[in-house]
Formats: C-alpha cells, sequence, structure tokens
C-alpha cells in the first residue's frame, strides 16, 4: 500500500511541478522530457532485470548450498545465549526462540527468501505467548526493530545491482554498509530496550554488545589513521576476503554434510532466474515513476532544498544527491533500489553520489513494509512505540553512512 501512494505521488507531484514550469516559466519541452523517460526508463529497467538473472542466480545457487550445509544453524547458536536476554518473555525452549534465532542468523546471511517466512512463523510464535492480541507485545518490538535495522554480513542485491551497472569494483560499498548497519542496531537495540527495561549491563549482553563494539571501534579508528587511497585499498582487500572467504565455507560445509554441491546450486541457480525475471514488472513501474519525477524538475527542486537546508548548517553536501534513497528505504525497499539506480544512471556508478546511493540503501531496512506484514500477519492493532524505535534505527543508520561514506570515498 506504502508502495502505491508512492508510485502514484511521483506521477502526480511530476504533473504538477510540469504544468507550473509551462504556464508560468514558459517550458515547453518538460511533458516531452517526461514522456521520453518513460521509454527510456522501460528500457533501462528490462536491461537490468536481463543482466540480473545471471548474477542472482550465481549467488543464490551458493547462498542455497550454505543454507543446507548448515550455515544458519552455526550462526544460531552463537547468538543464542544473547538473544535469551533480549527475550525474557519467551521460554528458552518454546519454538519462537528457535524461529527468532533463525530468522537474524538468514538476514545476517542475506537469504531475504529464507529469512521472510521465518520471520512471520516467529511473530505467529510469540503470538501465542502474548496475553493482548491486538496489542504489540515487548517481544514482537524487539524482533521487528531488530529486523527493520538491516544488518547483513553480505548485502547481496545491492553488489549483484552495482556489478550489473558497470561498477569497476562492486563490493567497494561492502565495509561502508557493514558499520553502518551496525550503528542502526546497536541504537535500534538499546532504544528498545531503554523503553522494555532491558538491562544492557547483564553480563552476557555486555560481552556480545561491548565485544563486537570495540572490534567495530577498533576497526574504525585504526581506518582514521590512515590515508583516503590506503583506506580504499583496504576496504577492497577486506570486502572480497570476507566474501570469498563466506563462499569457501558454504562450500566446506556442503562437502561436511556430503550434499551434492552441483545440485544444491543449480536448485539455488533456478530461484534466482525466478526471482530476475519476476522483478521486472516490478522494476520498470518504479523507474518509470522516478523517471517521470525527475523529468519534470520535482527531484531537482527536491534535492536543491535538501542542499540548501544543508549547507545552512556548514556541513559538505556532495552526499546531497544521494540522500533521496535513504528518505526512501523505509518507505519501500523498491522505491529505494529504483532511486539507487537513477541516482546511479545520472551521476555514475562509481562516483561519490552512486557509492553514496548503495551505501544509503544498505544503511537501512523498509521498516513501513515490515511493520506492517510481520504485524498484519497476526493482525496488531496496537503496535506501540514499533514505529518510533525503527526509524530511530534507521536515522542512525542515514547518519552512520555519511560518516563511513565520507571516510571510505570521499
Amino acid at each position: 500500500m506504502v508502495l502505491n501512494y508512492i508510485w502514484i505521488g511521483f506521477f502526480f507531484i511530476a504533473f504538477l511541478v510540469a504544468l507550473v514550469k509551462l504556464f508560468f516559466f514558459g517550458d515547453t519541452e518538460v511533458f516531452t522530457a517526461m514522456v521520453n523517460s518513460t521509454f527510456d526508463m522501460s528500457k533501462t529497467g528490462f536491461e537490468i532485470s536481463l543482466y540480473l538473472t545471471g548474477v542472482m542466480s550465481l549467488w543464490l545457487g551458493l547462498m542455497r548450498i550454505g543454507e543446507k550445509g548448515g550455515m544458519v544453524k552455526i550462526l544460531s547458536r552463537l547468538v543464542g545465549p544473547f538473544f535469551s536476554r533480549l527475550f525474557p518473555e519467551i521460554p528458552r525452549d518454546h519454538p519462537a526462540a528457535g524461529s527468532i534465532i533463525m530468522n537474524f542468523s538468514a538476514n545476517i546471511l542475506g537469504l531475504d527468501n529464507a529469512a521472510t517466512p521465518l520471520g512471520l512463523k516467529a511473530m505467529n510464535e510469540m503470538q501465542e505467548l502474548n496475553p493482548d492480541k491486538d496489542k504489540a507485545s515487548n517481544a514482537q518490538i524487539m524482533f521487528l526493530v531488530m529486523n527493520t535495522s538491516g544488518l547483513s554480513i553480505i548485502p547481496l542485491t545491492i553488489l549483484v545491482d552495482r556489478s550489473v551497472l558497470g561498477a569497476t569494483n562492486p563490493t567497494d560499498v561492502f565495509m561502508p554498509i557493514l558499520l553502518a548497519t551496525f550503528c542502526s542496531t546497536i541504537v535500534g537495540l538499546i532504544t528498545v530496550s531503554i523503553y522494555q527495561k532491558i538491562n544492557l549491563l547483564d553480563k552476557v549482553i555486555l560481552a556480545y554488545l561491548g565485544g563486537l563494539t570495540l572490534i567495530i571501534g577498533s576497526l574504525v579508528y585504526y581506518l582514521t589513521q590512515l590515508s583516503q587511497e590506503e583506506i580504499g585499498q583496504i576496504s577492497t582487500v577486506a570486502s572480497n576476503f570476507i566474501i570469498f572467504t563466506l563462499i569457501m565455507c558454504f562450500l566446506f560445509l556442503g562437502v561436511r554434510k556430503r550434499i551434492n554441491l552441483y545440485d544444491t546450486f543449480i536448485e539455488g541457480a533456478k530461484d534466482g532466474f525466478q526471482i530476475a525475471i519476476k522483478i521486472i514488472p516490478y522494476l520498470i513501474a518504479i523507474l518509470v515513476g522516478i523517471g517521470v519525477f525527475r523529468a519534470s524538475g520535482a527531484m531537482e527542486y527536491l534535492i536543491e532544498g535538501i542542499r540548501f537546508v544543508v549547507a545552512a548548517t556548514g556541513m559538505n553536501t556532495d552526499f546531497v544527491d544521494a540522500l533521496p534513497v535513504a528518505v526512501m528505504k523505509p518507505l519501500s525497499g523498491g522505491a529505494a533500489r529504483g532511486m539507487m539506480i537513477e541516482t546511479i544512471k545520472i551521476h555514475g556508478v562509481d562516483s561519490f553520489v552512486g557509492q553514496m546511493a548503495s551505501v544509503f540503501r544498505g544503511a537501512t531496512e523498509t521498516t513501513f513494509y515490515i511493520v506492517a506484514v510481520y504485524f498484519g500477519s497476526i493482525n496488531i492493532k496496537n503496535i506501540r512505540y514499533a514505529i518510533t524505535a525503527g526509524l530511530i534505527a534507521d536515522l542512525a543508520g542515514i547518519i552512520a553512512a555519511i560518516v563511513f561514506g565520507y571516510m571510505f570515498f570521499h
């Protein structure tokens, strides 16, 4: 429903701006530009989807090997003690506990297709423990906000899109996205913990959060001591090393489990092909809407308005051209993806703006969509502070994306 309003809004606002430019400023080309953009963006959407099939098939094939090899279960064991403290309402032997851990493990690995069904299953199981069926429980809110924070080791779709769009090094945004989503997740977790009066000084919670924060903090401190060129080199090597090491871990686990690696890969690759084909109409729809919005001049007015406000604070404004991606992401993943692609087409995939657009897209999650789907599936009417906490986490992710984007790319 949110995407519906966004899509219609692009056309209506574009039409109104075009009318003003035609009748008040005598711009006779604006409607021609808008019509031409519908054809151009339709072609772009199809071409991107076509190129996407190969890369998506490759990665989903590898992910299927990792999934069947037991990578999700390994992560579940690693984070189990931590999650039991964050969800004190849920007994350790309740099915919801397992579904929650499995959902987060799948999310961390970028297994969206596995994560969503597990998330819906977890919500239904938590609803069994919820004394007020119309009101979101503490456990459900914690679960939802941590989902909306978007923590992921492999931001697969972003890396794939950058590869398809011709990036020299598609993984150059890997480290900034990882750091930004870490900040978003920590802030979201702390925000909900404050609302729910969870003891963040608990030894287990402190060990997990303190350990991770120390590692990330040390990494950031180390990077601040380096030049821009050195940061770029380390980011490239580290990103590719981590990703390829994970691939090898998937293959090793598959061999250990004695699964047929080739057949399993083909099974996952078929899903990747089908997904790439299915997104063609959705991608074309949102790209056409954004293209019309930009061709009318409305996007330029929006960006310049934001640039004026940012400049008034004394900040550098180079990131502003990519900021619409960050604004769209909490509302719609599809709109954010379309906005990122459009921004990259205008500024270049390897430009600072193109890199920032990618980092913004990975720094947060589709908060309103997740709330609608997860709470809607169990008919929750009173969501309490879920949206507030989710948006606070999103804001932290956006701010972190700007900081790390400048550290790595500017």
